[in-house]
Formats: C-alpha cells, sequence, structure tokens
C-alpha cells in the first residue's frame, strides 16, 4: 500500500499534470484539483496502518469530495490493545481541516469500525457519517457506496469467527514482520523491492 501512495507522490512531484509535490497545506491552488477521492480500510489504531504515507498523499490530491468507505479506524484492534500514535492523530486533524476548507467528507463505516454506525445521520466536524451513498459521476453514472462486510456471510451470520479470523490475520502480519527483520540474516529475500 505504501509503495502506491508513494508512486501517486512522485507523480505528483514529477509535473506529470497533477500539480507540485509539496507539502504546503496552503498552496492547494497550484496542484491538480480531484473531483472524487475513495479510501479504505485505513485501519487507524493498528501498526501496520500507513499514516504517513496516507498524509502525503492527501497533501498532494486535494478534492472536492472525500468518501472513507470502512475500516477508517480499526476499533476491533484497539479494543484489544490502544495503539495511537501521532501519525494517526495527524491523519485525522488533516481530514478534518479538508472538511474545514470546503471538501465534503462522507464516512460510510464497516465491519472494524462498526461502532461508528451509532452515529449515522450525524455530522463531526464536518465529516458525514452515513450507512451507504449514490455518488454520480462526472458522466452522470451513479455508483453505490457501501462497505464490503454487507456481503460478507461470516461477518453477518458469525461475528465469532470474523472475530477469530482477525486475530489470526494479525498474528500473520506481526509474524512477517518479524521475518521480514530476520530474514536478511538468513540470506532469504524479504520481499521488499531491492536496489540494484
Amino acid at each position: 500500500m505504501r509503495s502506491m501512495f508513494e508512486a501517486m507522490g512522485s507523480l505528483a512531484s514529477s509535473g506529470n499534470g497533477f500539480g507540485p509535490g509539496d507539502d504546503n497545506d496552503d498552496d492547494e491552488s497550484l496542484r491538480k484539483r480531484y473531483r472524487t477521492i475513495f479510501i479504505s480500510d485505513l485501519h487507524l489504531g493498528t501498526p501496520g496502518c500507513q499514516a504517513a504515507a496516507l498524509l502525503d498523499f492527501l497533501k498532494a490530491h486535494p478534492s472536492d469530495n472525500l468518501y472513507l468507505v470502512g475500516d477508517i479506524v480499526d476499533g476491533w484492534q484497539l479494543r484489544r490493545k490502544w495503539y495511537w500514535p501521532q501519525s494517526h492523530n495527524d491523519v485525522v486533524q488533516k481530514l478534518l481541516r479538508r472538511a474545514r476548507k470546503g471538501c465534503r467528507i462522507v464516512y460510510v463505516p464497516g465491519n472494524h469500525d462498526e461502532f461508528a454506525r451509532e452515529f449515522i445521520g450525524n455530522q463531526f466536524g464536518g465529516i458525514e457519517v452515513i450507512d451507504e451513498a449514490v455518488h454520480t459521476t462526472a458522466d452522470g453514472r451513479q455508483l453505490w457506496i457501501i462497505h464490503g462486510d454487507y456481503f460478507d456471510a461470516v461477518v453477518q451470520c458469525a461475528k465469532w469467527l470474523a472475530y477469530v479470523g482477525d486475530n489470526l490475520y494479525e498474528f500473520t502480519l506481526k509474524l512477517n514482520r518479524h521475518l521480514n527483520r530476520v530474514a536478511p540474516a538468513w540470506g532469504c529475500p524479504t520481499g521488499r523491492s531491492q536496489a540494484t
């Protein structure tokens, strides 16, 4: 995910029609403005969240509309162990600042941030919390905006199994981080791109 954000950031700074890639929030007029951006599965509140890369992306890509489509905050992880570094606060502050500057931000909660469904129909700092949305594209097509957990039978019918799966997934992420740290000592590649 980080490599995708970095690639988008390098496009923004390379003069390819995306506008300059400086970090000055007050100089958005020099950057290409997008009509709509869709972001999902940030999982703020987890060590695997790419908050710094997201901040770089948001700074380089101003928009009129921003849809946050589920699993923005990982309530499942935060219930087990609190993890909230400054970079996660920075993401929230950047989103609130965008809303203050006129960007319409729509938050459609998912299964990991299902706690936010209790606030559907409310706004917080200019961020609308809604169950689903319909977005009309520039060419008039309509897109149904909803998080995929509505179509996940495990999440809908056997929530306990979803929690077990989430715990196993988190374990594999931790194992992967550990293996990536020790793999070079064993002479193994880590799966990360190597400079040649």
